[in-house]
C-alpha cells in the first residue's frame, strides 16, 4: 500500500493519487514530551485507522520554531512505538513542505481568495482581534497574509463525535491568517495543504481544535480540496481546568510502563474495561481495536491530576 509520495496538481491543487477507503493521521507539535492528552488523541486516531483497516500517518507539526524543543519531535516518535502506537510509512515533517504551502498561497493570492494585511494586533483590539476590514494606517514590510472571507459566510459539518457543529466564520472567527507577518506558516494552512496532499480521510484529533475546522474547511473549499471526515475527542485536563499541554500536570507518560496511561485514556474516551490481563501493549491494543466504539466517546473533557498519566488508579474520569 505505501508508498504515497504525492505531488500537487498546480492546477487544481489536489492530490495527484487516490487515496485509500480510510487514511488517518496523528499530528503532535514537538514542543514537549509526549504527554497524556497527547496520548488520548493518538490512541483514538489510532483505533479508528485500525477498526477500518486503513492507514496510520504520523507527521510531524514543526513550523513553528520559537516553540519547539530540541528533541522532543524524536522523544514523541520514539514514545509512539513504546506504547505501540506504529505508524504506516515514513515520518512527515513540515518543516520540510514549504515548497506546498507557497504554491497554495500564491493560488490564493491570484485567485484573489487572500490578500496582504499591514494590521497589528493593536490595531485589531477594537474588534475584539477579528479582522473584517485594513484598519492600519501604515505598511508594514513584510506582512501578514490573509483569507478573505465574505460577509454572512456560514460553515457546518457533521462531527463524529458531537453531532453537527456550524460556525459563522465572518463574526467569530473573521479573515484569517494564512502566512504570519513574521513568515512563518499559519496552522491552517499548513494542515489544510498536509492533509490533502497526504490523502487523509479522516481526521480524529482534540476538541480543542473543534473551532478551528470551520476555517480549515473553508480554506479546503477555496482551494478545491476534499473535505475530510472529522471526529474530534474530549480535551484530558489538568486539575486547574487547563488544556493538559498547558497545564502543569502535563508531565509525560512514561514509555517504560505503558500500559497504565494506555488504560486511562481507554477510559476517558468512554470505553468499557477490557476485561482482560495485558503483558505488552499490543495485546491490549489488539483487544482495544476490536472493543472501540466511536459513539461512547464524550463530548465533556475530562480531569486528571499530574499523577495519573502512568497510574490506573486515579484514571481521568
Amino acid at each position: 500500500m505505501w508508498p504515497i509520495t504525492r505531488k500537487f496538481n498546480l492546477k487544481t491543487i489536489r492530490p495527484s493519487m487516490p487515496a485509500p477507503t480510510y487514511r488517518g493521521r496523528f499530528a503532535p507539535s514537538p514542543t514537549g514530551p509526549l504527554h497524556a492528552g497527547s496520548l488520548l488523541a493518538a490512541l483514538g486516531s489510532w483505533l479508528l485507522a485500525r477498526q477500518a483497516d486503513g492507514e496510520w500517518l504520523l507527521r510531524i507539526e514543526d513550523v513553528d520554531p520559537p516553540r519547539e524543543v530540541a528533541g522532543a519531535a524524536d522523544g514523541q516518535i520514539a514514545a509512539l512505538a513504546a506504547f505501540g502506537l506504529r505508524h504506516d510509512g515514513p515520518v512527515e515533517y513540515q518543516s520540510s513542505r514549504s515548497h506546498l504551502y507557497h504554491a497554495a498561497l500564491e493560488r490564493l493570492l491570484a485567485d484573489g481568495l487572500a490578500f496582504e494585511c499591514h494590521c497589528s494586533r493593536s490595531d485589531l483590539a477594537a474588534s475584539g482581534g477579528i479582522h473584517r476590514n485594513c484598519v492600519s494606517g501604515r505598511r508594514r514590510p513584510d506582512p501578514a497574509i490573509r483569507l478573505r472571507v465574505d460577509d454572512g459566510c456560514e460553515v457546518g459539518f457533521a462531527d463524529l463525535v458531537h453531532g453537527h457543529v456550524g460556525q459563522r466564520v465572518d463574526t467569530e472567527a473573521g479573515d484569517f491568517v494564512l502566512r504570519r507577518a513574521d513568515g512563518l506558516w499559519a496552522y491552517q494552512l499548513a494542515v489544510v495543504v498536509d492533509d490533502a496532499e497526504q490523502g487523509i480521510t479522516d481526521v480524529v484529533r482534540g476538541a480543542d481544535l473543534l473551532d478551528s475546522t470551520p476555517r480549515q474547511i473553508l480554506l479546503q473549499r477555496a482551494l478545491g480540496l476534499p473535505t475530510p471526515r472529522y471526529a474530534h475527542l474530549p480535551l484530558l485536563l489538568g486539575a486547574d481546568g487547563r488544556k493538559l499541554s498547558k497545564s502543569c500536570a502535563a508531565r509525560p507518560v512514561d514509555p517504560a510502563d505503558p500500559l497504565p496511561a494506555l488504560r486511562a485514556a481507554w477510559a476517558t474516551l468512554g470505553q468499557p474495561a477490557l476485561q482482560s490481563t495485558f503483558a505488552s501493549p499490543a495485546g491490549f491494543l489488539a483487544a482495544a481495536t476490536s472493543a472501540f466504539r466511536i459513539e461512547q466517546v464524550p463530548r465533556t473533557e475530562a480531569r486528571t491530576s499530574a499523577a495519573a498519566h502512568n497510574n490506573a488508579a486515579t484514571s481521568p474520569r
